[in-house]
């Protein structure tokens, strides 16, 4: 039987915290982060977990294959700076 393959397409979030490492995660696949200390070993790290879970998650697989296109749309990042009082 001949397989039949699809593009799919995630939403990576790529971030870098206090001590310099990149930490990506697609917020739609639950459990789906990494992190590198260069981008481009966190992407290739990122792409790596993606097909970890989508070859372990026969649910998660069936639904990307039904919706492989991404649904929403990317908008933007916003940072808040809130003053609390003790």
């Amino acid at each position: 039987m001949k397989k039949i393959g699809k593009e799919l397409q995630f939403k990576i979030i790529i971030e870098q915290d206090e001590d310099g490492m990149y930490v990506a995660s697609v917020p739609e696949l639950p459990g789906c982060y990494t992190q590198g200390k260069t981008l481009e070993q966190v992407r290739e790290r990122i792409r790596e977990v993606i097909e970890l879970i989508m070859d372990s998650d026969e649910e998660v697989r069936k639904e990307k294959f039904e919706h492989p296109m991404v649904s929403s749309r990317f908008f933007g990042f916003e940072e808040a700076t809130i003053h609390m009082y003790a």
